[in-house]
């Protein structure tokens, strides 16, 4: 290269680094003079201002080095240097301090002029970083840790002061890991957290444990066992009836009214209430599952499921009204008092809330019959001499005697105290008869009210604004509206040996002139046997005998004045093919006993009666002008329920008590029932 091009090369370098330290060397004053701000910097390729960078001053408190002092007389790096950092104003420039001045080695406060650095406000709904619990990694030596630039922040309003100690190397620990630094900045109040709990959810897994034990109730049916577990279920397996203070309003009222089961003749035993402890979260949950299965027993046998009618004999079958354990718990659940829910299973009827309030009376008073043991023996009949006989007619209030003749004082008074308590009046002194003597008066009557009571509870709840009722033990038919009598008359009932049966159903229509088709029972019993014997046998007394598609004989009677069924019969179809009819034999309803049918009801007065169930339209003149114009059946309006029912205890409203015979001893079957299931 040309010497010329060099020189030039050359030139130019050095021009360059001149203006390069030009404004380094502008900016810097003098070592004694005050320190000048330094215009602020400018990015060359934008135009933009840099921000601006502090500057460090050291005080007029620092002493200046002595003179003289060299570099080599200076501390070495190793020592420390301790001393107090205070904000200032303004900083020294690099260029005002002396490189080649000794540095003070006395432990004199430095102080630093630190800009404060603005933190902007926080933010209410920021939550603050939980502090690391990790170490922070060990800083790097001096001399060879990477320097950061910082990004400058604006000048604060206010100085922040710092003080920092420096110790000396003797007493410097080893370097460690750096310690948190906690917030300067106070976490904002956290809400508190509501966790809202079902109410009795703290019962479901007990109660889950334990429902199979509480409905583990006598007399109470798999499938009532098995709808309580899914009421529970489906109620999250939260109680109904407790809480954690024990019962609830609703547990209370259903726990008073099973406790008062005796007042409608039911059995206390027989809803023995749980015990538990407060403290025994497990025993509550089963108190509630058992108060549930107790509830629903109880209202099935409010309702007539205590016995089943058709065990105790085939004719009597009337049709229960049995809630299911789901409806119950349902009601009782949902109703404002629980326990008056409870006590509505019981009958509503008249009769029946005037048997209730009997049975309290007799309770009130106690027997004052003076009890005598008899002893047992053979039956006694009438002429018959024994010792007891004297002891049998002081129990039955005759008075005392010395002679030992059962006579006919003492069998009357025997029949009479049977027929009250429910036996066969025929005064003899039997087994039973003895068993019921040994019994106080008080007793006997509450048996028997109780089991005129459950006979009630047979019936439906509702029977029919207007209805027909027969009771065949007292012999006689009644049509009712709205609770009055509008219309009463005799009745003749089936024998003991064709006893006429006990249920409920509609009626829905008259036949005039009726037919009667002789029944199975008497087919069998009188004329297959008078038709073997004189085959005209039939044909004497007015009666059509016809040959069956299956090879069997049918015997019907046809309309007339000698029909069994006189001219009219009141039909309600049902499985015992039993109805209500007229008669030829009028002079029948005179008597006292009129147990003398084959299982149907006559009826004194049909026509009469036809009136209050066919309506104005067909009125007793018209129904007679069909007398003997052949077999007639007109329909009701609309169905009427009647019902065929078995009271041998019929209380007035004076409260008196009237007994009538038990004919068929299904007063006698109900009451053994109950003292038996006890």
């Amino acid at each position: 290269m040309p010497r010329r091009h060099w020189a030039n090369l050359t030139s130019a370098s050095a021009l360059a680094i001149m203006l390069s330290c030009a404004p380094v060397l502008a900016q810097t004053p003098p070592a004694q003079a005050p320190l000048a701000q330094a215009p602020l910097a400018t990015d060359p390729a934008t135009g933009v201002p840099l921000p601006e960078t502090p500057q460090l001053k050291l005080l007029d408190t620092e002493k200046p080095a002595p003179a003289g002092q060299t570099a080599t007389d200076r501390p070495s790096d190793s020592d420390i240097v301790t001393g107090t950092v205070k904000s200032g104003a303004t900083l020294r420039g690099a260029a005002s301090v002396d490189a080649t001045a000794p540095v003070e080695t006395e432990t004199e406060p430095v102080t630093l002029d630190i800009p404060q650095v603005e933190v902007p406000a926080l933010d209410p709904a920021l939550v603050p970083a939980s502090k690391s619990s990790e170490p922070a990694p060990a800083p790097a030596p001096a001399e060879t840790a990477p320097v950061q630039a910082a990004p400058a922040l604006p000048a604060p309003d206010k100085p922040v002061t710092a003080s920092v100690t420096v110790a000396p190397p003797a007493a410097a620990p080893a370097a460690g890991p750096l310690e948190a630094i906690p917030s300067l900045v106070p976490p904002p109040e956290m809400p508190k957290v509501v966790v809202d709990v079902p109410p009795g959810l703290a019962f479901a897994a007990d109660i889950a444990a334990r429902a199979n034990d509480g409905v583990a109730v006598r007399r109470l049916g798999e499938r009532e066992r098995g709808e309580i577990l899914a009421a529970y279920q489906a109620n999250e397996n939260k109680p109904f009836w407790i809480d954690a203070k024990g019962w609830t309003a609703a547990g209370k009222r259903i726990v008073a009214q099973l406790e008062h089961a005796a007042d409608d003749g039911l059995r206390p035993t027989d809803y023995a209430l749980p015990v538990f402890e407060l403290s025994d979260k497990a025993k509550l949950a089963e108190a509630d599952v058992r108060l549930s299965a107790l509830a629903v027993l109880y209202a099935r046998d409010a309702r007539g499921g205590r016995l089943d009618p058709r065990r105790l004999s085939k004719l009597i079958t009337p049709t229960l009204y049995l809630p299911s354990a789901t409806e119950v718990l349902s009601e009782l659940a949902g109703a404002p008092d629980a326990g008056a829910v409870l006590a509505a299973y019981n009958p509503p009827h008249e009769q029946y809330r005037r048997l209730k309030a009997k049975l309290a009376e007799l309770r009130e008073h106690l027997d004052d019959t003076p009890l005598v043991r008899i002893p047992a023996g053979p039956p006694l009949k009438l002429g018959m001499r024994d010792e007891r006989v004297p002891l049998v007619r002081a129990r039955l209030g005759l008075g005392s005697s010395d002679d030992s003749v059962f006579d006919r004082s003492t069998s009357l008074a025997l029949a009479d105290f049977q027929k009250k308590a429910g036996l066969p009046a025929n005064g003899i002194l039997s087994e039973r008869t003895l068993a019921a003597l040994g019994k106080p008066a008080t007793a006997r009557g509450e048996e028997d009210i109780v089991a005129q009571m459950e006979r009630w509870r047979w019936l439906p709840p509702d029977l029919g604004a207007k209805h027909i009722m027969v009771n065949v033990p007292e012999m006689r038919v009644r049509v009712i509206r709205d609770g009055q009598v509008i219309h009463e008359a005799r009745a003749i009932i089936g024998k003991p040996d064709s006893a006429t049966p006990i249920f409920s159903h509609k009626m829905d229509h008259v036949i005039v002139n009726p037919s009667w088709y002789v029944p199975p029972s008497i087919l069998k019993k009188e004329f297959l046997p008078g038709l073997a014997a004189d085959p005209d046998y039939a044909a004497k007394r007015g009666y059509v005998v016809t040959r069956t598609k299956g090879g069997g004989i049918s015997v019907r009677q046809p309309p007339g004045e000698r029909n069994a069924l006189g001219w009219i019969k009141f039909m309600f179809p049902n499985e015992h093919a039993v109805y209500l009819h007229d008669t030829p034999n009028r002079r029948l309803f005179a008597g006292e006993r009129r147990a003398l049918s084959h299982g149907c009801v006559r009826v004194d007065d049909p026509f009469a009666l036809a009136d209050q169930v066919l309506g104005p339209e067909w009125t007793s003149e018209r129904l007679k002008k069909l007398i003997g114009k052949g077999e007639r059946r007109i329909n009701l309006p609309q169905p009427l329920p009647i019902h065929l029912v078995y009271n041998t205890i019929v209380i007035g409203a004076d409260g008196h008590i009237t007994r009538f015979d038990d004919v068929y001893g299904f007063h006698r079957l109900v009451r053994q029932a109950l003292e038996q299931q006890g």
